[in-house]
C-alpha cells in the first residue's frame, strides 16, 4: 500500500512508524497511508526552510516571477491529474476538483505580478535635502495549515504569495487527503523553486502544536472550523507569531418576491450541494422573503431531486460523497433532529446509494435534504452540518432578512436574489458580512481582492490572498536619507527633526 511521505528540502521525507489511513470516500476503502508528522519533522523543515531563506530572501523579483509563471504552467498541463488525484481522496467531482485548481492558479496569477504590487513609494524633499521611501521585506519561515476540503485551492491562496514576496514556507495539509500537497510540491521543483522554500508536514495535532510554538517560523495561515481557529489564533500570537486565521460559516441566500425562482433555486441549489456541501462558503440557509417563499421551495426540492449522486470520477456526476463516515453520519443525524424540532423535511436525503455502483455501497454518500420551516432556535440553524443540507427560513421583509443575518454570530458570505437595485444598495450596506454577493450564491473574491469573513468566520483581522496577502508576508521598512554634499558640513542638532 502507498505511503505518502513529507516533502522537506526538495524530496520524499519521513519513516512510517506512524501513520494514519487515507480513504475512497466512494467506495469507503482505504487507499494509501500517510506518515504522521511528529515535532521533529515539524523542526527539520523549519531548518531547511530557514536555510532556504537566506538566499531566496535576497533573490531577484525576476527570478520569483519567472518560477512562478512556469509552476502555473504546470498547473494548466497537469490540472486533470492533480483534479483526479483530489476526487480520489475527497471525493468532490472531477470537474468541481478542476474549479479549485483554477481558483487557486488565479492566485499564481497574481502572484507572477507581484513586481508591481511591492512597489514602494517615495517622497522627495520631505526636509531641505531630505527623502523618505519605503519597501516591504520578506518575514522569512511561514506556515500554513490547510483544511481537506479544499486540498489545492486553499494553500495555493497562501503560499504563491509568501514564496513570491520571499518568504520560504511549510505546508501542514489535512491528513485525510493528503496526496495533491505532494503532487504540487514535485511541480514546484519542475518550475526551478529552490530546495527547502517549500516543504510539507503530514500529521495531526501533534504537528500543528509543533508548527504554532515553533520559534523559527514567523507567521500561521489557517482554514477550519471556528473552534481550531481560535484555538490557533491564541497559541500562535502568544508565540509572538502573526495569525491569518479563518473559521466556519452559516452562509445566508436572500432570495425577493421580485426575483426569478428558477434562477434563483438553480443557483441555490449548486450553492448548497454542490462539493456535497463541504464549502465554507456554500449556502446552508435560504431565506425567503414574503411570497417569494412556496414558488422557491417547490423550485428547490425539485433540483434537490435532480441532483446527481455517485462516484466523483464518473462523467454526469454533481455531487460526490462526504469525507468521511463519521461527516456522512452526523449530516444525517442532523436531518433527523430537525424533524424532531419542528421542520419540515421536503427532501430526504437520508440512506441514498449510487444507482448502477454496486462497488459503493460502503460509501460516505448522502443525498441532498431540503428542510422547509426552519427557526433560528433549531440545530440545523445554529450549527455549522458542513453536508447537503439547505435550510429554508421564512420571513416577511428584506429588513427582516437582514436583521436574521446580523444576529448570526458567523459572517463569511451571503447573497441576495432580487431584480432591484435598492434593495441591493441596502442589503449590501447593512449586513455584517465579509463577501456578499448579488445574484451569486457563492461570492468568492478574485485573487486581486481578498478572502475573508466577519465576526466568528475571522479570528483576528487578517484576510488571506490578495492586497491582504502581501501585507500579511511582508513587513515595511522607511528610510530617510540625507546626501550632503562633500564640501558641506552640515552641523548636528540635537532637537526633534521637522520638516522646518
Amino acid at each position: 500500500m502507498e505511503i505518502i511521505k513529507h516533502w522537506i528540502g526538495g524530496s520524499p521525507a519521513g519513516s512510517a512508524s506512524a501513520t494514519a489511513p487515507v480513504f475512497d470516500p466512494a467506495t469507503g476503502r482505504i487507499r494509501a497511508r500517510v506518515v504522521l508528522g511528529t515535532a521533529a519533522d515539524v523542526d527539520a523543515a523549519v531548518t531547511r526552510a530557514a536555510a532556504a531563506f537566506e538566499t531566496w530572501s535576497e533573490s531577484s523579483l525576476t527570478q520569483r516571477t519567472q518560477v512562478m509563471f512556469a509552476f502555473r504552467q504546470l498547473l494548466v498541463e497537469h490540472e486533470e491529474e492533480l483534479a483526479r488525484i483530489i476526487s480520489a481522496e475527497h471525493g468532490k467531482t472531477v470537474d468541481d476538483a478542476r474549479g479549485e485548481i483554477v481558483r487557486g492558479r488565479e492566485v499564481v496569477e497574481f502572484a507572477c505580478g507581484l513586481g508591481d504590487v511591492l512597489k514602494g513609494s517615495h517622497s522627495d524633499q520631505v526636509s531641505r535635502g531630505v527623502d523618505v521611501h519605503d519597501f516591504r521585506r520578506p518575514l522569512g519561515v511561514v506556515a500554513g495549515i490547510t483544511p481537506f476540503n479544499f486540498p489545492a485551492m486553499v494553500p495555493l491562496w497562501m503560499h504563491p504569495i509568501a514564496i513570491a514576496t520571499g518568504n520560504t514556507f511549510v505546508l501542514k495539509p489535512s491528513e485525510r487527503d493528503p496526496s495533491a500537497a505532494g503532487f504540487v510540491a514535485g511541480l514546484y521543483r519542475r518550475a526551478g523553486l529552490p530546495d527547502g522554500v517549500f516543504n510539507v508536514v503530514h500529521g495531526g495535532k501533534e504537528a500543528v502544536d509543533a508548527i504554532l510554538a515553533h520559534p523559527g517560523i514567523e507567521a500561521v495561515s489557517f482554514v477550519g472550523s471556528t473552534p481550531v481557529a481560535q484555538y490557533v489564533h491564541g497559541a500562535a500570537t502568544s508565540a509572538g507569531k502573526r495569525v491569518q486565521a479563518l473559521g466556519g460559516a452559516k452562509n445566508h441566500a436572500v432570495v425577493l418576491p421580485d426575483a426569478d425562482p428558477e434562477f434563483a433555486a438553480g443557483h441555490i441549489t449548486a450553492g448548497a450541494y454542490g462539493s456535497a456541501g463541504e464549502r465554507c462558503m456554500a449556502v446552508s440557509v435560504a431565506v425567503a422573503v414574503g411570497s417569494a417563499a412556496n414558488g422557491l421551495v417547490e423550485a428547490l426540492a425539485r433540483r434537490a431531486r435532480e441532483v446527481k449522486v455517485g462516484p466523483g470520477h464518473v462523467p454526469g456526476v454533481e455531487m460526490g460523497p462526504l469525507i468521511t463516515e463519521d461527516a456522512r453520519d452526523r449530516v444525517e443525524r442532523a436531518v433527523g433532529t430537525a424533524a424532531g424540532q419542528g421542520a419540515t423535511v421536503v427532501v430526504d436525503g437520508r440512506g441514498l446509494k449510487p444507482d448502477g455502483h454496486p462497488e459503493c455501497a460502503d460509501g460516505f454518500f448522502t443525498g441532498p435534504s431540503l428542510l422547509d420551516h426552519v427557526t433560528p432556535e433549531m440545530d440545523a440553524y445554529r450549527q455549522e452540518l458542513f453536508g447537503p443540507v439547505l435550510a429554508v427560513v421564512r420571513v416577511d421583509t428584506l429588513d427582516e432578512a437582514i436583521d436574521l443575518i446580523n444576529a448570526n454570530p458567523y459572517g463569511n458570505g451571503t447573497a441576495l436574489f432580487t431584480g432591484s437595485g435598492e434593495a441591493a444598495r441596502r442589503f449590501q450596506r447593512r449586513v455584517q458580512v465579509g463577501m456578499i454577493g448579488v445574484n451569486v450564491p457563492v461570492p468568492v473574491p478574485m485573487s486581486y481582492y481578498s478572502f475573508g469573513g466577519w465576526k466568528d468566520s475571522l479570528i483576528g483581522d487578517s484576510p488571506v490572498h490578495g492586497p491582504e496577502g502581501v501585507r500579511f508576508y511582508t513587513r515595511p521598512k522607511v528610510v530617510t536619507t540625507r546626501w550632503p554634499r562633500p564640501a558641506r558640513q552640515d552641523a548636528a542638532g540635537f532637537a526633534f527633526p521637522t520638516s522646518a
